[in-house]
């Protein structure tokens, strides 16, 4: 259990957070600031109130009528919550120590601070042990859970998110009931004499749509670690949903989420050779060690850069150089063998069929719109997404860097089940409208559409660093904007590998219905 500091807030309410304020001050004018207010004694004037002293109280169920209580007898039990009050003790000698809390503060003249003189502070602390066996040691997170004031906004976050989703989903099925119905009943009616009617819309890009793209074993690679990225979040959030990583303890999630990219990588060779090997590539060895090499190997180098600025500055963050090895030997001994098993079955299949065939001639693209022209429709296609998540973004950053407690997994892997369903939609709306005006260019579209979700959270991130947090040194901004472009890098991989595979089981879907002579 962490170490809870909890406080009076409006509406007669409690709100309990980790750690606890090491003082507040009062400033020239009499105004107190921070924790000053909520004590009258401090009211000197441009005046730092330290606090030297905390009351411990831990709150334990002592197992009594519990079957897990047997083996405690009467000397132990389950720790239900730890609890800090400080307070600042202006103690009066050093035999002459006392918890009272008739003892006046601990201020500090303002004037004070940066002469050389040197200053001494006794540090005390008061420990009491309280017994309660009505809160069940299963419930013991729940006093926190309480007094968190984001419950509310969490709901109205995902009510926000399933509107988008209903709105989207509206629409996919206005189309796919409707007008593709109708399209796909025209397209079908036998042709006789006279009745016969020139193709027109997307039938008539139907010997383009599969034409193999430029670049293709880039995306192969992309959409391999895009698959690698998916399953690690999908079972990392799974994991958290069903309390086996503790919200108390990060480090079990990074390591969590760390072992499993590692575990993952046939996956990631299996879909890149699949892919590759359907746009007739050729070079699969190349295709393998990119597919294990490229994305693992920017987000280390990030990762490497800012553990060097960690290692000038000194800081006890530094990953050791041991563990880095570490991490080599589970990238080259673990994550790069299991790919080439992947590729190795994914190369031995049979290439995947098209419902349709290709022509050797390319079809000539007309003249585009605005709004059906590349860059429009990708820069569209990801506000909606985003829409469904920049709430719970909040949440997350706040937990990152300012060192909250991030506890709503099962929030959170709802929203994730929303921005998939958010994702697909939106992609396959504008693949279609781009199909209907006759342009057969979606596979990196595709996957740029829903991957351009990552360059709004990038923007999110800069606005958070702008109005939320204090940094000035150059490291800190530094390892900010460093750690959150591994952050947008491998959520551009997640939501651009989404966006790919649902438009891809989309048009394969409607060029599969229709008679193609």
């Amino acid at each position: 259990m962490p170490v809870t500091w909890c406080f009076p807030v409006e509406g007669k309410k409690t709100f309990c957070s980790t750690g606890f304020p090491m003082g507040c001050y009062v400033n020239s004018h009499g105004a107190p600031k921070d924790l000053c207010v909520a004590n009258r004694a401090f009211n000197g004037k441009d005046t730092y109130y330290i606090f030297n002293h905390v009351d411990i109280s831990i709150t334990y169920h002592n197992g009594m009528n519990e079957e897990w209580g047997v083996s405690f007898g009467q000397s132990g039990g389950r720790i239900i919550s730890v609890k800090v009050t400080p307070r600042s003790v202006a103690h009066r000698g050093e035999g002459q120590k006392s918890c009272s809390d008739n003892y006046p503060p601990m201020g500090i003249p303002g004037n004070y601070i940066g002469q050389k003189d040197e200053l001494n502070i006794t540090y005390s602390y008061s420990v009491f042990f309280v017994v309660d066996n009505h809160i069940k040691w299963s419930s013991r997170w729940d006093y926190i859970l309480e007094s968190m004031p984001q419950t509310n906004i969490q709901w109205f976050s995902i009510l926000n998110s399933l509107v988008i989703v209903l709105f989207l989903s509206g629409m996919v099925a206005m189309i796919m009931l409707r007008t593709l119905h109708k399209d796909i009943a025209r397209y079908n009616q036998i042709d006789s004499g006279e009745d016969a009617q020139e193709e027109f819309g997307w039938k008539l890009v139907h010997g383009d749509v599969f034409r193999p793209p430029r670049r293709g074993m880039l995306l192969a690679i992309l959409l391999g670690s895009g698959i690698q990225v998916f399953i690690m979040t999908l079972c990392t959030l799974g994991f958290a949903c069903l309390g086996f990583l503790s919200p108390a303890n990060r480090g079990a999630l990074m390591t969590c989420a760390m072992v499993l990219y590692v575990c993952l990588g046939t996956p990631a060779g299996y879909v890149s050779s699949r892919v590759y090997k359907s746009f007739g590539g050729e070079k699969w060895k190349s295709n393998v060690f990119l597919t294990a090499l490229l994305c693992p190997g920017i987000v280390f180098g990030l990762f490497f850069i800012m553990n060097i600025i960690l290692w000038s500055e000194g800081s006890s963050g530094a990953v050791p150089f041991t563990t880095l090895i570490a991490l080599l030997s589970l990238w080259f001994g673990i994550s790069l063998p299991l790919t080439f098993v992947g590729a190795y079955f994914g190369f031995r299949k049979r290439s995947i069929e098209h419902p349709v065939r290709t022509n050797q001639i390319p079809r000539q693209i007309p003249d585009q719109s605005v709004y059906t022209q590349p860059f429009p429709g990708i820069v569209m296609g990801g506000v909606l997404p985003f829409g469904c998540i920049f709430i719970q973004l909040f949440f997350i950053l706040n937990s990152i860097w300012s060192n909250q407690i991030y506890y709503m997994f099962g929030f959170l892997f709802l929203v994730f089940i929303i921005l998939i369903v958010t994702c697909s939609e939106t992609t396959i709306l504008l693949c279609y409208f781009h199909l209907c005006a006759e342009d057969y260019h979606w596979w990196w579209r595709s996957f740029l559409t829903s991957g351009f979700t990552a360059f709004y959270l990038f923007v999110y991130c800069i606005h958070f660093f702008v109005t939320k947090l204090s940094m000035k040194d150059v490291p800190s901004i530094f390892l900010y904007f460093g750690y959150t472009l591994i952050m947008v890098f491998l959520f551009f991989l997640l939501t651009g590998t989404i966006g790919f595979f649902a438009c891809f089981w989309f048009v394969r879907k409607i060029y599969s219905v229709v008679k193609v002579d």
